[in-house]
């Protein structure tokens, strides 16, 4: 066999079989490094397609240079959203203060991004479906750990075996629920619930966002373009998470009126628009920690692992750099070296991007109204022109090189 033949043998034989459950960011960003890296990628996916829509997400520091490195910042660029302004209002509706949205984000102009979930996720199927093999419209049903292998069983029927497996299936994984056990054992519940769905956009809002604040409840509505439709956010202060409305679709609307039935503003046409709303979404406040990311051949990645809130605006990115980083340390060691290769370089950058749920936290959401007043007047403080820094948790970890295989 000559030199050449040896590397397209080498080119052509797979590392290992991987199956990642979910295809949201974090799981197409992993396949596609994974099949960077030489390995068989199956991704799992409950949805019967990709899934489009979603609240605004962004990209920041060094996630920016995963997606650059992946080959569609370009379009990414073209998706920016660009909001220009976002107002807070007074519970009366007045004006206390009107700045650009990097100057409360910690955002860099021209250089993060804001975009559409549905234009990221899209965008990243598109990077990796040719390559990778997707099962829509199924999901894990089993898991079978052996020293050869993972036994998987689904729920559409069928089993497999593969060399690992991988949960990118968000904050309330079922893949993390079956390997470490109920959530509540990791779920950091941040005193919020929040809920999100569209409406008519008669506000004559465009490219620009409206937070109106009395102590422990908020209401914002996002308008991402032209468009006929706004995105409509609500957050209320609750001590404890109502664990059973969570699981009980029909019970949530009811509670989140009640937060609200005596605010003044807008909110009666944002709560009559709640309730016709085909959309909602509702969940607390909270963040994902554990004390480790993996077990024997199976591994977390993104939410699953390490949500660290919407607070922070870091989710997306802590996402995509952590697929990078899981590919990537997996690339030239086995699985229990490469597993322990991820959580000893990634764990710090986590670390520090979750604990900025704080200063978000204090922005956006006061709770009392000393601490409401407090934040009206910083704000009116704040210079119309943000940093052109950034915070330096976006940028914390320096993305190193790997080389890919194929």
């Amino acid at each position: 066999m000559t030199r050449t033949d040896q590397l397209t043998d080498l080119r052509s034989t797979p590392r290992g079989k991987v199956l990642i459950s979910g295809a949201g960011i974090a799981g197409p960003a992993l396949a596609f490094w994974l099949n960077r890296h030489g390995y068989a990628v199956t991704v799992v996916e409950k949805a019967p397609t990709p899934r489009s829509g979603g609240y605004p997400v962004d990209v920041r520091g060094t996630a920016l240079e995963v997606v650059r490195r992946m080959g569609i910042l370009p379009r990414l660029r073209e998706a920016h959203i660009d909001l220009r302004r976002l107002t807070f209002l007074a519970g009366d509706g007045s004006e206390v203060a009107s700045l650009h949205p990097h100057a409360i984000t910690g955002g860099v102009e021209g250089r993060d991004l804001e975009v559409r979930r549905g234009d990221l996720t899209d965008a990243l199927h598109r990077a990796v479906r040719d390559d990778v093999e997707f099962l829509f419209n199924d999901s894990i049903d089993t898991l079978d750990q052996s020293g050869d292998g993972v036994d998987v069983t689904f729920r559409g029927g069928g089993a497999r075996t593969f060399d690992m497996v991988v949960g990118a299936d968000g904050t309330h994984s079922r893949t993390r629920e079956m390997l470490f056990g109920p959530e509540e054992r990791f779920h950091r519940y941040l005193g919020h619930c929040f809920a999100v769905f569209t409406m008519r956009n008669t506000f004559g809002l465009s490219q620009e966002a409206l937070m109106w604040n009395t102590p422990g409840r908020a209401a914002a509505l996002y308008a991402v373009g032209d468009d006929d439709e706004v995105h409509a956010f609500l957050n209320f202060a609750r001590q404890e998470p109502p664990l059973d409305v969570f699981r009980n679709p029909e019970a949530q609307r009811p509670l989140i009126a009640a937060a609200f039935a005596d605010a003044g503003w807008e909110l009666p046409g944002i709560i009559a628009a709640l309730r016709d709303a085909d959309d909602l979404f509702f969940d607390g406040v909270g963040q994902i920690r554990m004390p480790r990311w993996s077990s024997g051949r199976i591994a977390l990645v993104g939410d699953a692992a390490y949500a660290p809130s919407f607070l922070t605006g870091q989710g997306t990115s802590l996402a995509l750099v952590g697929a990078y980083m899981l590919a990537g340390s997996l690339a030239d060691r086995d699985h229990a070296a490469g597993l322990a290769a991820y959580e000893h370089h990634l764990r710090a950058f986590v670390t520090v991007n979750q604990a900025q749920v704080g200063e978000g936290d204090s922005a956006l959401f006061p709770t009392t109204a000393r601490a409401l007043e407090r934040r009206n007047d910083r704000l009116r403080g704040l210079g119309a022109v943000p940093s052109a820094e950034g915070r330096p948790a976006h940028s914390a970890l320096a993305l190193p090189e790997f080389t890919p295989r194929t």
